[in-house]
């Protein structure tokens, strides 16, 4: 998974970069993060990486029997995004969708992290995962998951307010638990958060130590989810939006997967800071 965000994102490597829009790595992948200049500081388009050839062949024929506009990036495009092929069509919330095959490998420049992580948790489980908030929420949910193939892992309760619970639900097209959560409420931003694993709880302290350092505002303590049981912590952008950062994230294996419902976030921790 390639995301794109407006100009608020954690710092890493950069990959190639012009005046409108910088590159960001997390492992031997030209580049998994990019932002550009805009006006909504919100998500742009999000990114997902085709099987093979044959899929994204499967997804175009899918696409035109469902009347769901669509196009092939022309040679432009695949060039900014390094990439062979792709097609691109919006969500029923109006959130241009990427679907690719062919990125491209810098394994001659491989990836160091300029703040010391050991290295994020990439590979078959993409970048990491985002959380989107619409009114839409049927409509979007049957689109993961009846076009794009996506599988339910789980739903959690999520008390918003006294009077007020959304059920949040958890889609996989990987083994990572989550690559994509929705919320069903309409939000000032679309991406209420993304996240990004690392391979050590080690990274996620030292990383905890550099929000405080830096004077980044932080949105919540360190804790354990419930659901993919990621320890972590989340911190804000100047945009408004979250990043998650965290360790030690559950796998899902589909033929042994069993859906469930949970009623809390948390195991621990992950409490609000005020201000």
């Amino acid at each position: 998974m390639s995301n794109n965000f407006n100009r608020t994102v954690v710092r890493r490597v950069r990959g190639e970069s012009d005046e409108s829009r910088r590159k960001y790595r997390m492992d031997n992948r030209a580049w998994r993060f990019m932002t550009e200049h805009g006006d909504k500081d919100d998500i742009a388009f999000a990114g997902f990486e085709a099987a093979n050839r044959e899929a994204l062949e499967r997804l175009q024929h899918t696409l035109s029997e469902r009347d769901i506009a669509h196009q092939r990036g022309d040679d432009d495009l695949c060039a900014q995004r390094e990439v062979q092929e792709l097609l691109v069509f919006d969500d029923p919330a109006g959130l241009q969708v990427e679907v690719f095959v062919g990125p491209t490998e810098r394994p001659e420049q491989p990836f160091r992290s300029p703040a010391g992580v050991s290295g994020f948790l990439t590979g078959d489980q993409g970048a990491g995962h985002i959380v989107l908030a619409s009114d839409k929420h049927e409509a979007v949910s049957a689109f993961y998951k009846e076009v794009l193939g996506f599988r339910r892992s789980d739903t959690i309760d999520m008390k918003v307010a006294p009077d007020m619970v959304l059920r949040l639900e958890f889609l996989h097209c990987n083994p990572r638990h989550h690559t994509l959560a929705l919320a069903p409420v309409p939000a000032p931003k679309r991406l209420h958060h993304f996240m990004i694993e690392t391979l050590s709880l080690d990274d996620v302290g030292y990383a905890l130590d550099r929000v405080k350092a830096c004077g980044v505002t932080q949105a919540t303590t360190l804790g354990k989810h419930s659901n993919d049981l990621m320890i972590s912590f989340y911190s804000y952008t100047p945009s408004g939006f979250e990043v998650e950062f965290g360790w030690g994230g559950r796998h899902v294996d589909d033929d042994t997967w069993q859906v469930s419902h949970l009623e809390t976030p948390s195991i621990w921790g992950h409490k609000s800071i005020e201000g």
